[in-house]
């Protein structure tokens, strides 16, 4: 797993489970559970880097849609709401994408 050395299966598991309802993902209750909100800017950068599937440097709207799949395949795709909702809290300049120096979430 990508995220290994990062954060813990369990922990994956258990976030995940959370939100596979549409519409039941909140970003900031995903990242406490999953481990996200204690993790050093180091770590924080790793787990960006793998989001970013482009390697681009900004992680885009597509990309953020995909956001739970990362953490396992067979999670589900962020609804266009909980997509546009995301980037909006994580967009801090108005440009569609999140940098790596964007929004702290």
């Amino acid at each position: 797993m990508a995220f290994t050395g990062i954060l813990t299966n369990d922990n994956i598991t258990a976030a995940l489970a959370e939100c596979q309802a549409a519409e039941s993902f909140k970003f900031k209750d995903f990242f406490m559970k999953v481990g996200l909100a204690t993790k050093t800017s180091d770590d924080i950068k790793k787990v960006f880097e793998i989001i970013d599937q482009d390697n681009s440097g900004f992680i885009e709207e597509e990309e953020l849609k995909l956001f739970l799949k990362n953490f396992c395949d067979k999670a589900r795709a962020l609804t266009d709401a909980e997509t546009k909702a995301f980037l909006k809290a994580g967009d801090s300049d108005g440009d569609g994408k999140i940098g790596i120096e964007g929004e702290k979430l």
